[in-house]
């Protein structure tokens, strides 16, 4: 199951689990639309893997199943692709 991580690790912009801005890689690494596109242009900066779209977990199944808390930032993946 999706961890549903409620940050951009890049700006740390806030991923509610709603959001369709949020973009993923198979490790789960989440990032803003933003970010992923304008920063990363799609490909993950930890694994090289393929950036898309998180699927948004219907409101019934966050109560049983909620998302997680736990922030990722790593405000050293902009400086590492852009400079």
């Amino acid at each position: 199951m999706l961890e549903l991580r409620p940050n951009c690790e890049c700006c740390d912009r806030d991923l509610p689990p709603e959001t369709r801005e949020a973009l993923i890689c198979t490790f789960e690494c989440t990032f803003c639309a933003d970010c992923a596109g304008e920063v990363l242009r799609g490909i993950c900066p930890n694994c090289a893997g393929e950036l898309v779209r998180r699927p948004v977990r219907p409101a019934a199944a966050l109560t049983r199943h909620p998302a997680s808390t736990v922030r990722v930032f790593n405000p050293a993946c902009r400086s590492r692709l852009t400079g």
